[in-house]
């Protein structure tokens, strides 16, 4: 039974937009009257329309993450229990209450009685189901372990997730507490100390050099802030249209793995991440090969990307994983060791998931202890700037005072 896409309007006169399954877009037409709605366009979803992302405006943006997980966990839970794959869409499909979600469950249940498979199903719809689920849905299904291998997808959403999390909160804090710090000090040099030094304007008496410097520094960022601000946002939009060019891009990120602390963080964020990736594909039946370039493809840098898709052209010319790996200089020496017994022992599963939480956990401890040390240090810094600007504001007062007196 074909899906359609239709828009209509309801008794308020506002436009709807769905999908429904029917015979025909007569029948469609039908449904719809007796839902009280008035069809404007219906349209049989064809492979042709959806091979470029769909053809549904809707369901472009993709769903959540957390739904991703949640619909992946239901429908492990419901194969295993021994329901067929159209049978576990259905059971799905009625126990969620996303619209988006509704409509991607819809048109890939829709394929499946077609006589597709699951994962040429969810072909339709790769923003939401990218490449490594796709082929991950696949091997599942050829091996006959369709359960396991959607529990373990649901595992590595969720895990991914949790990353995601991780590196947000290590970038997202230290940004904002820096831009107030920022901020503040802005407003103080530009608009509270102007104000207080007026008072020594008056006074025939020789100023102190750091007051001095203090009432140069408001007077260059009252007269030239402006055009700092604009300077910068110049330079982050230049950067961020220089970021489209892959060459350049590349030599970014190959550039970020140069600088010290930093690079260590993205190494082992990306380790964690292939390793991550590598060990669902391989624990499904996927060949190392095709889990190496599938793997390749959900890592962010790529410099590390580029290693692991030449280490893959190493590994098809007969090499062992770990020594290909290892040339780029790229991995951390402790996945090499691990992925290395791995493939030694038989047990490469394993090792690559041991490789990956020990990654993650470097991660976070090293993210956990910067997070620790940065708010105290921002806190010390900023209390430094305002102690040099009441030391300038208050030093010709002290001196005023003790000329008075004397």
């Amino acid at each position: 039974m074909p899906a359609y896409e239709y828009s209509a309007l309801n008794a308020q006169g506002k436009t709807e937009k769905g999908v429904l399954e029917g015979d025909s877009s007569r029948q469609i037409s039908q449904q719809l009257k007796s839902k009280r709605l008035v069809p404007l366009e219906i349209t049989e979803i064809s492979r042709k329309q959806n091979k470029n992302s769909t053809g549904m405006p809707f369901v472009k943006r993709g769903i959540s993450i957390a739904q991703l997980s949640i619909m992946t966990r239901q429908l492990a839970t419901m194969i295993r229990s021994g329901s067929p794959v159209e049978g576990a869409l259905t059971a799905v499909l009625q126990q969620t209450n996303k619209a988006r979600v509704k409509t991607v469950l819809m048109v890939v249940r829709s394929r499946v009685r077609e006589g597709y498979s699951l994962a040429s199903a969810l072909d339709e719809f790769p923003h939401i189901f990218p490449h490594l689920y796709r082929a991950t849905v696949a091997s599942g299904e050829q091996a006959g372990k369709l359960d396991f291998v959607l529990s373990r997808m649901a595992d590595h959403v969720e895990h991914s997730q949790a990353l995601r999390s991780k590196i947000m909160l290590a970038m997202v804090y230290p940004l904002v507490l820096t831009f107030v710090a920022i901020l503040v000090t802005v407003v103080l040099l530009t608009y509270v100390v102007p104000k207080v030094i007026q008072v020594f304007e008056d006074i025939d008496q020789a100023l102190p050099g750091i007051t001095l410097f203090l009432i140069a520094l408001s007077d260059f960022l009252r007269n030239y802030g402006i055009y700092i601000a604009l300077l910068i946002a110049l330079s982050i939009f230049i950067f961020s249209l220089l970021l489209r060019s892959d060459l350049f891009k590349y030599k970014w990120h190959a550039f970020i793995l140069k600088i010290p602390g930093v690079a260590h963080l993205v190494k082992g964020m990306n380790t964690a991440i292939f390793a991550r990736t590598f060990s669902i594909l391989a624990g499904s039946g996927v060949n190392a090969l095709e889990a190496m370039k599938i793997s390749a493809g959900v890592m962010g840098n790529l410099r590390m990307k580029k290693a692991v898709l030449d280490a893959s052209e190493r590994v098809r010319e007969g090499a062992a994983i770990s020594p290909a790996l290892e040339k780029s200089q790229c991995f951390p020496p402790m996945t090499i060791y691990l992925i290395a017994s791995g493939e030694t022992s038989g047990n490469l599963v394993e090792m690559l998931e041991h490789a990956a939480n020990s990654q993650e956990k470097e991660f976070e401890t090293i993210t956990s202890t910067i997070m620790g040390l940065f708010e105290p240090l921002l806190i010390v810094v900023m209390g430094a700037v305002v102690l040099f600007i009441v030391i300038a504001i208050l030093l010709p007062i002290f001196q005023l005072n003790q000329l008075v007196g004397a």
